[in-house]
């Protein structure tokens, strides 16, 4: 399959986030010094990425409408993770999005002041959904909703780039083995490929993280293993936007990482969405 569709607003892209809100969100990234908890980095992961996007499609006239995006949290329950005036909603144009967040914080962040040291400069981070940790881990639940989600949009969009799934994930699902339905959503597709189903595993590990593989030969466990099998290959025009950061890849390459710390969650979430030039 291609992958290859031009993305406009008469054919838009998707992407769902699946976010773990179990109780163990709340244990802290392996290998981050700031000691945030998993649940606050990847909120943070996510709502500078929603902000991205926004920049990304946005011109002169103002954002178009080039993605639908959902993010979809499960622990306690599986619902849509927006908050304000877009809390319960399943996905969302861009431009609703960008001009919707809860609130706007003020953050602080160095940047180089040009004579070879670093000066706090004071930004501006909109958040659209804050971090939650609480309860089990729901996978199968949160797949069967996204299976249903991606149902409907690619019958209203046949012709799109193939949705985009991410799952971020730190345990096992305590409602089941989640193989089978993360295989019925990949086999789901538009004319141009089949939905692309990712993976990021996250811990409180102290350890260097497995970015891509292309294989599950050095993953540590079972659990890492499903979700490695559960995850597809990454196709071409990101396999070479990853080889631009330094990654290498083969045509086996899957959209996996195990045992991420805050760094290399970015990273994939740059890399996961990464698609073709925006008309």
């Amino acid at each position: 399959m291609a992958y290859n569709a031009q993305i406009s607003r008469n054919n838009p892209a998707c992407i769902i986030f699946l976010i773990d809100q179990s109780g163990s969100m709340s244990d802290p990234f392996g290998g981050d010094n700031t000691k945030r908890n998993k649940a606050f980095g990847v909120a943070d992961a996510i709502n500078r990425l929603l902000q991205n996007l926004g920049i990304k499609c946005a011109r002169a006239e103002g954002i178009r409408d080039y993605f639908d995006v959902g993010v979809i949290g499960y622990g306690e329950k599986v619902v849509p993770a927006f908050g304000g005036i877009l809390k319960d909603r399943e996905l969302i144009p861009i431009s609703q999005v960008a001009e919707n967040p809860i609130r706007i914080e003020e953050r602080t962040k160095q940047v180089e002041d040009g004579a070879g040291g670093l000066v706090n400069q004071t930004i501006r981070f909109p958040i659209w959904f804050d971090p939650v940790a609480d309860n089990g881990t729901p996978m199968c639940q949160a797949l069967s909703k996204a299976q249903s989600i991606l149902q409907n949009w690619i019958g209203s969009h046949p012709t799109s780039f193939p949705p985009i799934l991410i799952n971020i994930t730190d345990g096992e699902s305590t409602d089941g083995d989640p193989s089978n339905l993360a295989q019925s959503i990949q086999q789901l597709s538009t004319n141009d490929g089949n939905v692309l189903l990712f993976n990021i595993h996250i811990s409180s590990k102290k350890a260097s993280p497995i970015e891509f593989p292309d294989n599950e030969e050095n993953l540590p466990d079972e659990h890492a293993r499903l979700l490695f099998r559960c995850s597809s290959i990454l196709p071409e025009v990101m396999r070479n936007y990853a080889q631009q950061m330094g990654y290498t890849m083969s045509d086996l390459t899957k959209g996996f990482v195990f045992n991420a710390d805050m760094v290399a969650v970015i990273k994939f979430l740059d890399i996961g969405t990464k698609v073709s030039d925006l008309r």
